[in-house]
């Protein structure tokens, strides 16, 4: 149902006829008091209005003025009137009456002519909000980037992808080593929909990783069936890797990358390209799911177990699932790949939404490396070699060897120097007096600092035994590398982190010492590498502590060159460890959601989590009328990154079928509490990632 705001200039409500037929005076021949009529046609406009707030979430009729009638239409930017204040908005659609009987204000203002907003995303949008329990408005501001004038005004200078040259037909690729990846692409070529999720074989070329290569494949495929594709990838590193394959494979000119790092008014400039139908292939980062790519046939995630993926912005969507709504709405194709696989994925395949493409054993075990445990980190005590470098005598032959082919990769869990301290004396967790937020060291000279709020604790002093000396709980990469230099005194040591990631590395001799998902692409793949305190990635209390192990471990090692040796230092009696010594990550994801079915976790249940202080949360929870079977966990304390604020969070679990109910009770009950002006504010987020 839509709605209406009375007009600022009469305080009168009339009937809208009544506001199309009032007559002019006498002495003018325009309409009264200098107000332009309405539009002779379609006069209504359905406008979104920018605004956060729950219980205004629907869209809001206006009078469209006659000499805005041209450029108000569906999809263009608006200003509007809205409580007393002009605000933001898009034109949804026009119509012809409205369901309220009262006068409607005018548009104030078409901000731009140019439909941004398709009847396409409109409606993902609103699907998605309404998945996560969110607002249309804070979807459509992740969906559409903010307007350049001057970039909207720039002349067009390509023509549509329908008027280029078609794409001839091409060998499968790397789709041969896979059953079912020839009929894939055959799908595809044919203009339909298959779904599928991929575990994509390990190993590294002379032009790198293949994963690229078989995506791009995928792609051309599609564009030959005559629709469009697009790409979503964790980080810039992997928009290089892909964009260079689909160039190679599709020809220049062909797709678009979307990053942040591009600036808005270049973003701005490529993402137009992909509105107007200049380009029909769309790569990117988690912002690009909502690109409008024209009739699109492929929508491609990539290792959609990076979190990543995950949406830091209310109402936090997950690009997996964006894209699995909008290639079922759409119709389209869905490729979720990666050389792991999560137990979301899993259960596409488990339920028949999607069909799995798996390489053959004999095809994995020749092409990927030759992994060995090194047990748990009490060898380290025990063996005279960790002396050196805080290896194992194993790592440390492994590197020593790995080096006289190429690069060699050590793979660290944290980054910076020495992020975690405890006392010398009594090894409790070395805490800031002013904040109790952890100390670490920045530096081999440096002093302990808080790393929540940043002072320096050179007076420290332990509150338990009141010892003055600190140790290391956890080492770095950066304290790594140092260890690592000193070991190998005439090799030179790179590290890739957080501070600065490396794209690549050449086929030298290096140590490269690099912390998850910063491992830079080596040429020709890694001679050998290290995955070092594996304790410390599943040490970890997260639901997805062994899946997002496995899924560091894979990717790292998928780097290797095929049968190089690679050494986990972490006890081989672990299931996760032993999936990456057999390369079985399906079995392995498998046997992770059957133990979520049992344990009644997500992704065999739905889950919505409520943080907030202690009385907002609860009384939420009371306001919120929940579905029938609906369990709630909680409230617990959480810890804030200050340690200043009382914050608690519950949890309220439901089977699957139950989902969309909980979702808009929840959304409900917010737009109660925004209605009357809470003052505290109720983080919802629908299956986040860190729930427990």
């Amino acid at each position: 149902m839509t709605h209406t705001i009375p007009s600022p200039d009469d305080g009168a409500l009339l009937p809208l006829d009544a506001v199309r037929e009032r007559p002019a005076p006498a002495r003018s021949a325009g309409p009264a008091r200098g107000v332009p009529e309405p539009a002779a046609e379609l006069p209504v406009a359905r406008v979104a209005v920018d605004t956060p707030l729950p219980h205004l979430d629907r869209p809001f009729d206006y009078l469209v003025p006659a000499p805005l009638d041209a450029g108000a239409v569906p999809g263009c930017r608006v200003r509007v009137r809205f409580a007393g204040k002009l605000v933001d908005g898009f034109l949804l659609e026009r119509v012809e009456t409205s369901e309220h009987p009262g006068k409607l204000a005018r548009l104030e203002r078409v901000v731009s002519a140019e439909p941004v907003l398709t009847p396409e995303i409109a409606a993902l949008a609103r699907a998605v909000a309404d998945r996560y329990a969110g607002t249309l408005a804070d979807v459509l501001r992740l969906a559409v980037p903010p307007r350049h004038a001057r970039v909207e005004a720039e002349p067009r200078t390509r023509e549509p992808e329908e008027a280029q040259e078609p794409l001839e037909a091409a060998g499968p690729g790397p789709w041969a080593d896979y059953p079912g990846g020839e009929a894939f692409l055959a799908e595809l070529a044919a203009g339909r929909a298959p779904r599928a999720v991929w575990t994509a074989l390990p190993g590294t070329g002379p032009r790198g990783p293949e994963w690229p290569e078989a995506v791009a494949v995928a792609v051309r495929e599609t564009l030959r069936g005559g629709r469009g594709a697009l790409v979503v990838v964790p980080d810039g590193k992997d928009v290089a890797l892909a964009g260079a394959a689909l160039e190679a494979v599709l020809g220049p000119g062909r797709h678009v990358a979307l990053t942040a790092d591009l600036g808005p008014a270049e973003r701005y400039r490529r993402w137009l390209r992909v509105l107007r139908g200049e380009a029909r292939v769309a790569l990117g980062t988690r912002g690009t799911a909502f690109a409008p790519v024209r009739d699109l046939g492929l929508a491609v995630v990539w290792d959609d177990g990076d979190d990543l993926h995950a949406e830091r912005l209310a109402p936090y969507p997950h690009t997996r699932e964006v894209l699995a709504l909008r290639a079922h709405r759409g119709r389209a194709g869905l490729l979720v790949g990666g050389h792991a696989r999560t137990a979301e994925a899993t259960r596409l395949v488990a339920t028949g939404w999607a069909a799995a493409l798996v390489a053959p054993r004999e095809a994995v075990r020749t092409r990927a490396p030759r992994v060995r445990p090194a047990g748990d980190d009490a060898e380290l005590a025990r063996d005279e070699a960790a002396r050196a470098a805080r290896l194992p005598s194993l790592a440390w032959r492994t590197l020593r060897a790995g080096l006289e082919h190429g690069p060699v990769l050590v793979q660290v869990p944290r980054r910076g120097y020495l992020p975690a301290l405890s006392c010398q004396g009594c090894r409790a967790a070395a805490r800031c007096g002013h904040c109790a937020g952890p100390l670490a060291l920045r530096g081999g000279h440096a002093a302990p600092y808080c790393r929540w709020c940043g002072r320096i604790a050179g007076e420290w002093r332990c509150a338990a035994c009141g010892g003055t000396r600190v140790r290391a709980r956890v080492v770095g990469a950066r304290r790594t590398a140092e260890e690592l230099g000193r070991a190998f005194p005439s090799v030179p040591v790179r590290t890739s982190g957080r501070d600065g990631v490396l794209a690549a590395v050449g086929p030298g001799r290096a140590l490269v010492v690099a912390t998850p998902g910063a491992e830079p692409v080596p040429e020709g793949g890694y001679a050998a590498a290290v995955l070092l305190d594996g304790w410390a990635l599943l040490g970890r209390p997260d639901l997805r502590v062994a899946e997002e192990t496995l899924r560091r471990w894979l990717n790292a090692a998928a780097l290797l060159q095929p049968g190089a040796e690679l050494v986990v230092l972490a006890d081989s009696s672990l299931a996760v460890v032993q999936a990456l010594l057999r390369w079985d990550p399906v079995t392995h994801a498998e046997r992770e959601l059957a133990d979520r079915t049992e344990l009644g976790f997500p992704p065999a249940v739905r889950m919505a989590t409520l943080t907030g202080s202690p009385a907002a949360v609860r009384e939420m929870l009371g306001e919120t009328a929940l579905p029938e079977g609906a369990r709630v966990l909680g409230p617990v304390p959480v810890e804030t990154p200050r340690g200043d604020q009382v914050r608690e969070r519950a949890i309220v679990r439901v089977p699957w079928g139950a989902a969309p109910v909980l979702a808009s009770a929840l959304k409900g009950a917010a737009g109660v509490r925004s209605a009357r002006k809470a003052p505290e504010v109720v983080r919802v987020c629908i299956d986040p990632m860190d729930a427990i």
